[in-house]
């Protein structure tokens, strides 16, 4: 470290590394259940594989109202309202809104980890060079979160970890090699083409890979306009991490190379006439590289057994989807999907090194086999996974104990927190808070509440487990004698099956993107005071969430909810309504921006001067002079 470049120090009670979906949702976790977190990330964007940088899509459980809630349903509907266009930049801007508006979350980004200090077998603290200021910050925190992907934390540490493929012997995995080798996945450049209304010529840059029929590509794109690309991949049989500055360089000879293909010779190059290419990556999509070893190693068996775990705190639902080593160098199938159930657990114990007692991990570096891992990297699961252990870091912090030590009473805390953010847990209902216990619940157009408190907050295997009812129905909670509650919980249908991807491909005249005509849009809430009068608590006509926490904080006799409108034609749909004497962590939206002129107003006048040129005054100046 120069000590001619400034150092800062800063503490914390979480250090999160690795700003993709999983660090993301990890720190915001976190810092919603009353930590103070550091988020570091070593890129200018948020997102990792999902962000503009990549753009790959956001894959989870297949099947019917399967998809994965929690913080990641939050983020996508905030995206689907602010970028119908399903334009990058405002992703992005979605992405940094959650990290530097989130209070007690801390964020440093372009600013990569690269020292470790240890103390009394625990990680205390870590070094990361901020390259735009050209700043290094020592960042000392209780607990820390690898979310890096390549596990940068784990070599800093000491902390134990695998690459490769383990040997079918080992785990007794019938999808392993019969030996282990150090082969992965690759990586991956991708490419997104736009139709215009006019022809588009492209001429390769003459350093590109040629490809011809006699190549493997019309075996992986045959006559249409191509997928998001997944399969430009290359990497697997060197070290995607030493190795991946070359990897990159051929990738981006193939990707050119490969667009030269279907644009001049290929047979869809009389469909692509009019398209041209909108954008190609510079940073490769990583799969696969180091994982951690954690109390317990998640094997191909356990998903297949569907994840029964007494420790589950998230679920996949991806097959194990293993791509071949060579990528783009082998002639056959690019991958081969395995069946997975969808849902499988994942445990905690999964999830936390087990040899560096205060080092969490959450995302495609999680304790698992290659052949589990090719289930659980893909980035929906990896955000559950990353609300996870950051809703373990915080319960850590607050009851000063580590990642194993969290069993019994404390495991049954985190998974209530867990399913009281939203989190589905298969298998496990929502525990009912303590005062919906004495209430009774009614609906103005006489229809069954019951839903509304078993526990289930979304269809599952086609059962529903929802209320509905038309704009201005109501539903009420009464006690009989006057409660103090704190704030009130709601969870709306934002339609499980629509999967609020960003797009891959922009054809001329695309559709915008909508949000979910099944979520309420406008609704009211209204409390009965002690002495029997109503007053309205809250009321919202642009409602972008499927889980709402509003406060109360008075002594009640009963509350209302009125739906007013859903975002489409449809009836309104709840899932859960009901009131909480203890604090939730609540629903909160960025502050209103400043306007430019009280951004001028608060400049000091002196510094809008124009500077004195005068010839008499240069010895008046304090500019620094470096060696």
């Amino acid at each position: 470290m120069n000590p001619e470049l400034p150092l800062e120090e800063h503490q914390a009670d979480i250090c999160v590394v690795g700003g993709g979906m999983a660090g993301l949702i990890a720190a915001v976790s976190a810092a919603r259940r009353g930590s103070s977190v550091i988020l570091v990330h070593d890129r200018p964007v948020l997102g990792g594989n999902a962000s503009s940088e990549v753009r790959m899509w956001i894959c989870g459980a297949h099947g019917a109202n399967m998809k994965e809630t929690g913080l990641l349903e939050e983020i996508q509907l905030r995206n689907r309202r602010r970028n119908p266009q399903g334009l990058y930049n405002a992703w992005d801007s979605v992405l940094f809104e959650y990290a530097k508006m989130t209070p007690g979350l801390t964020t440093f980004l372009n600013c990569t980890c690269n020292n470790g200090i240890m103390e009394n077998g625990q990680l205390r603290s870590i070094d990361a060079w901020e390259m735009p200021s050209q700043t290094w910050r020592r960042i000392t925190a209780k607990l820390f979160i690898d979310c890096s992907g390549d596990s940068i934390l784990a070599p800093l540490s000491g902390a134990e970890t695998r690459t490769g493929r383990e040997a079918r012997e080992e785990f007794n995995e019938s999808l392993a090699p019969l030996r282990s080798d150090l082969k992965t996945m690759g990586n991956t450049i991708l490419m997104q083409l736009e139709e215009t209304p006019e022809p588009q010529p492209f001429s390769p840059p003459n350093w590109a890979y040629y490809f011809g029929d006699d190549s493997n590509l019309p075996s992986r794109l045959g006559s249409g306009l191509g997928n998001n690309f997944w399969w430009l991949e290359l990497g697997g049989l060197k070290d995607t991490i030493a190795d991946s500055e070359n990897i990159r360089d051929e990738l981006i000879k193939v990707t050119w190379g490969v667009w030269d293909y279907m644009k001049n010779r290929g047979p869809q190059a009389e469909k692509l006439t009019n398209w041209r290419l909108r954008w190609m990556g510079a940073l490769p999509g990583k799969r696969e590289n180091r994982r951690y070893m954690g109390e317990h190693v998640l094997t191909q068996n356990d998903i297949s057994a569907e994840g029964k775990f007494d420790d589950i705190v998230a679920y996949g639902g991806w097959s194990m989807d293993d791509h071949h080593p060579a990528g783009l160098y082998y002639p056959g199938k690019p991958t081969l999907f395995h069946h997975a159930p969808s849902p499988y657990g994942i445990p905690f114990r999964s999830l936390y090194s087990r040899n560096v007692p205060n080092l969490l991990c959450a995302g495609r570096n999680i304790s698992a086999t290659h052949c589990a891992m090719s289930s659980t990297r893909v980035m929906a699961t990896c955000s559950i996974m990353g609300q996870a252990v950051g809703t373990a870091a915080a319960l850590c912090a607050t009851k000063s104990v580590l990642p194993r030590d969290i069993k019994g009473q404390l495991l049954s805390e985190l998974q209530r927190q867990l399913t009281e953010d939203d989190c589905w847990l298969p298998g496990h209902a929502k525990p009912l808070p303590e005062a919906m216990n004495s209430a009774s619940i009614t609906a103005s157009n006489g229809a069954a509440t019951d839903a509304l408190r078993d526990g289930h907050e979304r269809i599952i295997q086609g059962e529903d487990h929802a209320w509905e009812g038309a704009a201005g129905d109501s539903i009420s909670i009464e006690w009989s004698a006057a409660t103090d509650i704190d704030c009130v919980r709601l969870v709306f249908d934002s339609d499980l099956n629509d999967p609020k991807k960003m797009p891959v491909l922009y054809p001329h005249g695309r559709a915008l993107e909508t949000m979910p005509k099944q979520l309420v849009k406008a609704f009211r809430i209204e409390a009965q005071t002690a002495d029997g009068q109503w007053e309205t608590l809250h009321t919202t006509e642009d409602n972008q969430r499927r889980l709402v926490v509003l406060p109360v904080k008075q002594s009640v006799r009963a509350l209302r909810f009125t739906g007013d409108a859903a975002w489409g034609d449809s009836p309104i749909r709840v899932f859960s309504f009901e009131a909480s004497s203890v604090a939730i962590p609540l629903s909160t939206d960025p502050a209103d921006g400043k306007s430019w002129r009280e951004v001028m107003d608060s400049i000091n006048p002196d510094d809008m001067k124009e500077p004195d040129h005068g010839l008499e005054n240069a010895s008046r100046g304090q500019s620094r002079v470096g060696a």
